[in-house]
């Protein structure tokens, strides 16, 4: 899925915290989005849904933050918990998508994200068949829904930028290979 993708459903995954505590509407929310981001830094180097992927173990360390933000909520402990809720859900969702080749459309590589706790590379699924796929953007408009109407001021405009980009994203996707070199192959 498309970096903008996973940042909108951390979002959305802070739209629970807004509306029962909203004074941790901010801190939750840029949880969200740090947490929805951080896992494709490993784009940078060359181990992609590798080395910052960990869509089983990731979840002992986002459990415990949200156990945390529950005994002692204030700001730092609900942008944690948000943040490491929505690491492991991108983890865990490339899973849903294609494998990590330049072209996922022809299906070269199935390799989805690596399981750390098994040792070995979790099978593409398809579901949303590469980032920028329709598909894709579906989820991303579906995400932004409840984060749209809940926030305003910054929050919005982050996320209907990230729509935006997202759309052209879509648009323009199956034609970048052709500009780039691989990063992951």
């Amino acid at each position: 899925m498309m970096v903008l993708t996973h940042i909108l459903v951390g979002l959305s995954l802070a739209v629970p915290v807004t509306v029962v505590a909203p004074s941790l509407a901010g801190p939750a929310a840029l949880g969200g989005i740090i947490g929805g981001f951080v896992p494709d830094l490993d784009l940078l180097g060359g181990q992609h849904r590798k080395t910052l992927h960990f869509p089983v173990l990731g979840l002992i360390p986002a459990g415990a933050g949200v156990v945390v933000a529950l005994l002692v909520p204030g700001p730092l402990t609900a942008a944690v918990a948000v943040g490491g809720v929505a690491f492991v859900v991108h983890s865990a969702s490339d899973a849903l998508g294609g494998g990590r080749e330049l072209r996922p459309w022809e299906r070269t590589n199935t390799d989805a994200v690596y399981d750390h706790y098994r040792g070995r590379w979790l099978a593409a699924r398809y579901l949303v068949p590469y980032d920028g796929h329709p598909r894709d953007l579906l989820v991303a408009v579906l995400a932004a829904i409840p984060v749209l109407a809940v926030y305003d001021g910054p929050v919005r405009w982050v996320t209907v930028s990230a729509l935006l980009l997202g759309t052209v994203y879509a648009l323009v996707r199956k034609r970048i290979p052709k500009y780039v070199r691989p990063i992951v192959e």
